[in-house]
C-alpha cells in the first residue's frame, strides 16, 4: 500500500470476491457455499435477488478468505454444469458508482413552446 492510498481491508487480509453467473433460478446460497467449500473457506455466498419479483437474477458473489483457493475455484468451476447450466465464474470487478433512482437524465422538464419560455 502506498502512502496516501485509502486502507482496503479486503486487500490487506487477502480476501477474494468471485462473480458467479448463468445460475439457474433454483440455485440456493447453500448450494454455492457447498460448491466453493471444496476449494477453501467460504466467507459468504450472496445471490442477487430482483427486488420487484423476489427471485434470483441468475448471478451471485462468493467471498473466500483464501486467495489461492479462490483462484483454484475459478479455474475449476468456470464452465462447470450446475443445475443444467454452464457456470460463468471469474474474479468480481469493483462495483461502479452509479446514480440511484429511476433513471432519466435527472433534469427538470422543459417548458416547451417556441424559445423554451425565454423572453426576447
Amino acid at each position: 500500500m502506498l502512502h496516501g492510498e485509502p486502507f482496503n481491508a479486503k486487500e490487506k487480509f487477502d480476501f477474494m470476491n468471485i462473480y458467479v453467473g448463468n445460475l439457474s433460478y433454483e440455485t440456493t446460497e447453500d448450494e454455492l457455499r457447498t460448491l466453493f467449500a471444496e476449494f477453501g473457506t467460504v466467507d459468504s455466498a450472496k445471490l442477487i435477488i430482483d427486488r420487484d419479483s423476489g427471485r434470483s437474477k441468475g448471478f451471485a458473489f462468493v467471498e473466500m478468505s483464501d486467495n489461492s483457493g479462490g483462484h483454484k475455484a475459478i479455474e475449476s468451476l468456470n464452465g462447470r454444469d450446475m443445475n443444467g447450466r454452464a457456470l460463468t465464474v471469474n474474479m468480481a470487478k469493483p462495483r461502479e458508482n452509479r446514480p440511484r433512482g429511476g433513471g432519466g437524465d435527472g433534469g427538470g422538464g422543459g417548458r416547451g413552446g417556441y424559445g423554451n419560455g425565454r423572453r426576447y
